[in-house]
């Protein structure tokens, strides 16, 4: 009996297909290589290209490329023939045709991957510089008189926002700035005209974008430059990057952000009709309020004309000077009592007064004995061979003191 196992193509093409996917370096893998043949299936929606490298038939080499549509829906870019990119992807096996692929879940042009470190490194620097706060946005003017408009002359934005603005707030003068929006030349065209806007101020308000594009396109409004000139600008900045899925940095440091130029042209614009309805039920709130004011300094008019000094001014004047004479008479005879009621207390005090009086004192016999002007208190306030005075009710005698007796 024929002891060998006898595979059969299933079983070998499942049995290296089980090897291969087994090996964990194979299961998540990034490899780098120029698409080609790449189509996407109608019916299924999943994507087949080939990753190819080499010039020559002798070094070139190829590896087919499976990408399904749920993944290919959550990537950001799509595979283009002739276009370098870095694929994430697992090895696998397709049984039926024996032939090993590459599953794709992920993936980005060649050289992106820098581009995103540097993008990454630059928004930390910015936040750390405080680009991003929410206290330093400027307000939009609430009707502005000139709105700058920052794009391409040719393209779809510009067309979007003049539309806008006919519809919304025809008042206002669009100044449109036309800036190259990709390309090398695109960073510094952009800045300029933001810095331009600034130096001569000609809009109240800034909008800057594009309507649209591909990732690489819209790099750009990632730029340090276009970020710079965007926080330097004392107008305030709308951004308006269309159909992109991340907020570029220029919308991250600008006053406001819209996802589309229209929307921009919306948040820059006030709506006249909504305005003229505002100006209307304001002015018939106006009238109403001066209405109500005629009314009622109608009824305090009338409230006045019917008091006495409007009805009968004669007999109003002589009511008012018959009680004027009758208080000035009371207040003559409220004074004169006052009068005689003080003199009665200046008596009394002067009485009291001549009754303490040392002139008084000295009628009675009494007198005063005085040295160099001060009265003596006791016999010890004058030593033997003093000169005093003393004072009696008709005059004084100048006397020597001979003897002082003390007790």
């Amino acid at each position: 009996m024929d002891e060998r196992h006898v595979w059969s193509v299933k079983e070998l093409n499942t049995a290296v297909k089980d090897l291969l996917e087994g090996v964990p370096v194979l299961r998540r893998l990034l490899v780098c290589g120029e698409v080609t043949n790449c189509h996407q299936n109608g019916i299924s929606g999943h994507w087949y290209f080939t990753l190819r490298e080499g010039t020559t038939k002798k070094d070139e080499y190829a590896v087919r490329c499976v990408m399904w549509k749920w993944d290919a829906a959550r990537a950001r870019y799509t595979p283009k023939n002739g276009e370098r990119f870095v694929v994430t992807a697992s090895v696998t096996v397709y049984v039926n045709g024996g032939d090993y692929q590459l599953r794709v879940t992920d993936l980005e042009p060649e050289g992106v991957g820098d581009k995103q470190r540097q993008r990454e490194q630059l928004i930390a620097a910015l936040m750390e510089k405080g680009y991003f706060d929410a206290e330093r946005k400027k307000p939009l003017p609430p009707y502005p008189g000139r709105v700058g408009v920052i794009t391409s002359a040719t393209g779809d934005a510009v067309r979007d926002v003049l539309t806008t603005l006919r519809s919304r707030w025809p008042v206002a003068k669009a100044v449109i700035m036309p800036v190259f929006v990709q390309g090398d030349k695109a960073a510094p065209s952009i800045a300029g005209a933001i810095a331009y806007a600034n130096r001569w101020q000609v809009a109240d308000v800034l909008i800057v974008g594009r309507g649209g594009g591909s990732v690489e396109d819209l790099d750009v409004f990632d730029d340090g430059r276009v970020a710079q000139a965007i926080y330097d600008s004392s107008i305030p900045v709308i951004t308006a990057v269309g159909h992109t899925k991340n907020e570029t940095i220029a919308d991250m440091v600008a006053d406001r952000h819209a996802i589309t130029p229209t929307q921009a042209g919306q948040l820059a614009t006030p709506d006249i009709r909504q305005v003229l309805a505002d100006l209307e039920a304001a002015g018939e709130r106006l009238e109403l309020a001066v209405s109500h004011q005629l009314e009622h300094f109608a009824r305090r008019l009338e409230g006045l004309a019917d008091r006495p000094a409007l009805r009968d001014p004669q007999i109003y004047l002589r009511t008012k000077a018959a009680a004027l004479d009758l208080a000035r008479t009371g207040l003559a005879n409220a004074g004169e009592r006052d009068v005689t009621r003080r003199k009665g207390q200046l008596g009394a005090a002067a009485a009291k007064l001549d009754a303490l009086s040392p002139l008084k004192v000295l009628g009675r016999g009494y007198a005063i004995a005085e040295r160099d002007g001060r009265a003596l208190r006791a016999p010890s306030d004058a030593r033997k061979g003093d000169k005093i005075n003393v004072r009696l009710s008709g005059g004084s005698l100048d006397c020597l003191v001979e003897e002082v007796h003390n007790g």
